[in-house]
């Protein structure tokens, strides 16, 4: 059978980044916004930025470096995305969810999302960390959306349980070791990049959602699309429309994820040699 367009780009990409390096990740890390200061704790092996990888999406935003980055971490093979790119940077969900794609196919068999996200929950504070527990993906295209290349997954693939119950509990002791407090909720992923009015605020409150962003959500459903084992953490950078009485702006999102990024990379780092130890 004849290679769909989406197989096609992604063997094209995936010949490129071969061409580069052979490192064979087992752990996939995307950073979101303010957060990519974690990779300078990987023992580097290779970096790739992503204008370099022909027909491959190049990250537009503040706080988004742009580049892969593949090393170890006590031992652990990583490929770090630090930064992501996003629908609303006109790319299509095809493109978004191309890099995830591609870290499973250089091997990774899980895939850490993080993010920066406004927070909904009555008593968050920016600089929370929360651990996705589900997530709501209503307001956004489906990226499995189109011919699905059977080489990825099943055309109806399962949602019940994306984000794994065993990496959960990998994320809940690694912040109890590292005293930290770890919130759970339900992450909505909205194509941004306005943000949310406070009458949208309350919909999503009333549907159940405890934080809100504009990626990860399309992400997770490509990963489980393709059998990969997900968790997630959202760092709470500010408390969405209505709920502070103050305008939203970028650049608080960045500080508040630099203020938590002390305890975000004890918790992202301690998970990580977790998850290598459940290979031994």
């Amino acid at each position: 059978m004849k290679a769909t367009k989406v197989e096609e780009k992604l063997e094209k990409t995936l010949a490129q980044v071969r061409e580069k390096t052979a490192f064979q990740p087992l752990v996939a890390l995307v950073l979101g916004s303010g957060l990519g200061d974690f990779a300078n704790l990987l023992k580097v092996e290779a970096e790739i930025p992503y204008e370099e990888i022909e027909g491959f999406p190049v990250s537009t935003v503040a706080g988004h470096a742009g580049r892969f980055i593949f090393g170890t971490l006590s031992g652990v093979p990583v490929v770090c995305m630090k930064g992501r790119v996003h629908h609303y940077e006109g790319y299509s969900m095809e493109d978004v969810v191309l890099p995830i794609r591609l870290m499973k196919k250089l091997g990774a068999r899980y895939l850490f999302l993080t993010n920066a996200s406004g927070g909904l929950r009555e008593g968050f504070q920016p600089g929370d960390l929360m651990m996705i527990t589900d997530h709501i993906s209503t307001f956004v295209t489906n990226p499995l959306i189109g011919t699905n290349p059977d080489s990825l997954g099943v055309r109806f693939p399962d949602m019940s349980q994306v984000y794994d119950i065993e990496l959960q509990k990998v994320l809940r002791e690694a912040a109890k070791e590292e005293n930290v407090v770890l919130q759970e909720g339900v992450y909505t992923q909205l194509t941004g990049p306005s943000y949310e009015s406070p009458a949208e605020i309350r919909m999503l409150r009333a549907l159940g959602t405890d934080a809100v962003g504009m990626s990860t959500v399309v992400e997770a459903i490509a990963a489980n699309h393709m059998g990969m084992r997900i968790c997630g953490i959202s760092c709470i950078c500010n408390l969405a429309a209505g709920m502070s009485g103050k305008p939203l702006s970028h650049k608080e999102v960045q500080e508040a994820a630099d203020a938590a990024a002390k305890k975000f990379t004890a918790v992202v780092s301690n998970s990580i040699r977790r998850m290598g130890r459940l290979e031994e």
